[in-house]
């Protein structure tokens, strides 16, 4: 079939799981500012999106974009790099007009995998994994709040999600009018229009990320406004 054996056709699964992404990422950094207003309201959402059936599925489904996203990536990369072959040799200057993020998606793309590893390690292993194998922490599966509050004590982590969430931005920045544009959605006129469009929904969603990091970081005992307890969610 041409979407899995043509060059155009791996291009266009990797925008269509690129777009996906990012929309759960847009959903993910709204989700992360409740736990500024409010501890409860938070967890509340925790509890929601826990060992539920519905959040079970959603997360395999999310976890199979993230696979074939990163798996055709590196596919789409060595099959450019071989269709070069010798001729990336005698190139000395790079292309002016050839943005950053462009250049160096590959080394983007694996920054960006290794901080997802250890989010999912701070993260998803301590709360959904947790409340699905019923492990017991310090801290309950379902208490969001204070799992944010725990990891961003530690400045290395700070500093480490910083790093990451600095990486997606110019991943998303090249990625998202990338996408647009194999799928052909931008003409000559919208196509600076969508680079644009990418740019600032990038910076805003990004910037949700960094604000909730920065603001536990600086100062947690200022945030949530209550105990941060949980009522359990079941369905």
């Amino acid at each position: 079939m041409w979407l899995f054996k043509s060059s155009i056709g791996r291009k266009v699964i990797m925008s269509v799981t690129g777009i996906a992404l990012v929309l759960f990422l847009t959903f993910h950094g709204c989700m992360n500012v409740v736990a500024l207003l409010s501890a409860d309201a938070y967890n509340q959402i925790c509890a929601l999106l826990g060992s539920n059936w519905y959040a079970i599925a959603a997360t395999c489904g999310l976890a199979a974009l993230v696979a074939i996203h990163i798996v055709y990536a590196f596919i789409l990369t060595f099959q450019n790099r071989k269709a070069r072959g010798n001729n990336k040799y005698y190139v000395t200057e790079k292309p002016g007009k050839v943005e950053w993020a462009s250049q160096n998606m590959l080394v983007l793309g694996i920054i960006v995998v290794l901080g997802l590893l250890l989010h999912l390690f701070n993260f998803w292993y301590n709360m959904m994994f947790a409340e699905i194998a019923e492990v017991q922490n310090a801290i309950s599966a379902t208490d969001g709040f204070n799992w944010i509050k725990m990891t961003f004590s530690n400045p290395v982590f700070v500093a480490i999600y910083v790093i990451w969430l600095v990486a997606i931005w110019f991943h998303l920045t090249h990625g998202f009018w990338s996408a647009i544009q194999t799928l052909g959605w931008s003409g000559h006129i919208w196509f600076k229009r969508w680079k644009l469009i990418g740019s600032i929904w990038a910076t805003i969603v990004m910037a949700l990320f960094l604000i909730v990091a920065l603001a536990f970081a600086i100062c947690p005992d200022c945030l949530g406004g209550a105990s941060g307890k949980v009522v359990p969610f079941a369905m």
